[in-house]
């Protein structure tokens, strides 16, 4: 009767039910649902690198107004107040006074001499502020661009660490089921060895493999916590925050590798197009220096002057107001500037060529990773295959030891060696799932639909 009890206890320990244990650990942990969905959009709200895109976008709109001012009117006032303690002389010809052959020193000027005035300046032609202005409208479209990738990079980072804290998590799971299976049978061949049932062996052997589990289980919480940290990083989420993500999130979906993506419109090949033209626009600006330019000049000035300080005193006191105002048009027309210009010219002409090759680099680039990537999804579909079989089959071998274990017919040895290897397939399945993950993020991304995750 005994005999049949521990069996039935044993038994009932070693299918005792993984789910249960999942369950009881999340409730434990409690903190915050994250779907992938709720991650990328946190992160793509909160994540410092999402934020400065954002602000880069913002400040190219300032920077076509600061070039746009160029080509408006530039209107300034100007005040002056000045006292001259010694006044300069100038020696001129005495025959302008009657007294040829001779010189007289005279002082021109006044002790004080007080001015205000308007003056205007408009550009009327000038090349380089007309290219200025388009350069800067495409420098938004650049920042555009580049806030686009900067996304996608967010969105990336955070679906792997996502995705890799997950299976961290299973392997948990997987464990502390393991242990708490193994420390039931444990205790119960204490029991039977107390009782002279069981051999010292065959417990050394449980409490050996119990000591391995620990250890293996706290490799496992490490690697939890630290690539939790890594996650919530990614998202710019505060560390202390405890998160729990739904099981249906590691569910397998086919991607389609039958189409093609046009990597000439994928983000990492647009920005390099918008770079290419902004340097081309930095070579015109360039050459725009060979241009002449024109501009209107106008201004309107009220000039006191006396033996005292100008302001509020009368002409009774010898201090004197005029005005005057002068317009005019200045004419620049460059001639020879030493060579200076065409070597700038020619230094950007080098940038534009080297960024070419830069362009056709990154299109072969594009292509090797959209073939890569289909590759390992073909490749990552026939693993997962073959895990979910095996693991299957290390069910049933593990179902069937049990039964013959019930009737007599295995040992205990053979019993623990066959719960391992489910163990092991229940994990090298979850590998190859998170391996599937991986491969279909670098697929959707070469595919330029990133933010089909969000």
């Amino acid at each position: 009767m005994k005999r049949i009890m521990f069996l039935f206890l044993l038994a009932f320990a070693i299918t005792a039910n993984a789910q249960v244990t999942n369950n009881s650990n999340q409730a434990k942990q409690g903190g915050l649902t994250l779907t992938l969905k709720d991650a990328i959009t946190y992160a793509l709200q909160n994540k410092a690198d999402a934020k400065k895109a954002k602000l880069q976008v913002e400040n190219s709109q300032y920077k076509i107004e600061e070039v746009r001012s160029r080509a408006l009117p530039q209107i300034s006032a100007n005040g002056s107040l000045t006292y001259n303690p010694v006044i300069q002389t100038t020696v001129i010809d005495g025959a302008a006074f009657g007294e040829p052959g001779t010189s007289i020193q005279a002082a021109f000027g006044q002790k004080w001499t007080s001015g205000a005035g308007v003056s205007l300046t408009q550009t009327i032609f000038d090349q380089t502020v007309f290219t200025g202005l388009k350069a800067a409208r495409s420098t938004r479209e650049f920042y555009q661009i580049n806030e686009q990738l900067t996304e996608e990079d967010i969105i990336e980072r955070v679906a792997n660490n996502y995705y890799e804290v997950y299976v961290q998590r299973l392997n948990l799971t997987v464990l502390d089921s393991n242990y708490v299976n193994t420390e039931k049978v444990r205790n119960i061949l204490q029991g039977q060895y107390n009782n002279g049932l069981a051999k010292k062996i065959d417990l050394n052997r449980v409490i050996v493999k119990l000591s391995n589990i620990s250890t293996q289980r706290q490799q496992v919480i490490n690697k939890v916590a630290l690539q939790e940290n890594a996650l919530k990083f990614y998202m710019g989420m505060p560390v202390e925050t405890a998160i729990i993500i739904p099981n249906t999130e590691f569910e397998v979906t086919l991607q389609p590798l039958s189409e093609t993506p046009n990597v000439e419109n994928l983000n990492q090949y647009l920005l390099l197009k918008k770079q290419e033209e902004l340097l081309v626009y930095q070579k015109k600006a360039t050459q725009a220096e060979f241009y002449p330019t024109l501009s209107l000049s106008a201004g309107y000035n009220y000039l006191g002057q006396g033996p005292e300080m100008p302001w509020f005193v009368k002409p009774s006191s010898g201090v004197y107001w005029s005005d005057y105002s002068a317009i005019g048009l200045n004419l620049k027309i460059p001639i020879f500037t030493g060579f200076g210009t065409r070597a700038k010219v020619r230094q950007a002409d080098v940038a534009i060529r080297s960024l070419q090759e830069d362009l056709k680099d990154t299109k072969l680039s594009l292509d090797m990773a959209y073939s890569n990537a289909t590759i390992q999804m073909e490749n990552s579909i026939i693993t997962i295959t073959n895990q979910k079989e095996n693991k299957e089959l290390a069910q049933q071998v593990l179902q069937n030891t049990k039964n013959n274990y019930l009737q007599g017919l295995a040992s205990l040895n053979d019993l623990l060696d066959v719960e391992n290897a489910y163990i092991e397939a229940e994990n090298n399945y979850s590998s190859a799932v998170l391996g599937y993950k991986v491969a279909e993020i670098q697929l959707i991304k070469s595919k330029g639909q990133l933010k089909s995750l969000k």
